[in-house]
């Protein structure tokens, strides 16, 4: 550790140390130090690593940072908050309708308007989107009334 001044100190791991914290191989840590996947500086023959860039390096990796396929899906069809286009593939046309259909209350009646007004902010082709919710079976349409299917269950 190097003191710097009284404030603030910099604290620095060496390659061995960064492994046995991770409990990895010390060689995997150099390689990744080598290629600039890991942030740290080249001193003498050995490789230094500050202790936050180190921090930082495993909350990039974190899994909580992963997107589930829905997530990848919607993301990757969603431009400036609105589904230009939809996917072929049923399984992934059926995540961006999960999208939208969590817009709507469950139980709740809504009209058609009151549908379509939910719908247009995300995709321009709201009848095509009314439809496949029915097809779906993501919600019931009784006298040009509308309700979402409170038991359907969204795909993980």
């Amino acid at each position: 550790m190097v003191e710097t001044n009284n404030k603030s100190k910099l604290e620095f791991y060496t390659t061995a140390e960064v492994a046995e914290i991770l409990k990895m191989n010390a060689q995997v840590i150099a390689r990744k130090l080598q290629s600039g996947e890991l942030t740290g500086y080249k001193i003498g023959k050995d490789w230094r690593v500050k202790r936050e860039d180190l921090l930082e390096w495993l909350e990039r990796r974190s899994n909580k940072n992963v997107m589930n396929p829905a997530q990848k899906i919607v993301e990757r069809f969603m431009k400036n908050g609105k589904f230009e286009t939809l996917p072929a593939q049923r399984k992934k046309r059926k995540y961006i309708l999960e999208y939208i259909l969590r817009k709507f209350e469950p139980n709740r009646i809504y009209s058609e308007n009151e549908v379509n007004d939910i719908i247009m902010p995300l995709h321009d082709d709201y009848c095509w989107v009314r439809r496949e919710f029915i097809i779906e079976k993501m919600m019931y349409r009784k006298d040009a009334k509308y309700r979402r299917n409170a038991s359907y269950k969204f795909t993980k």
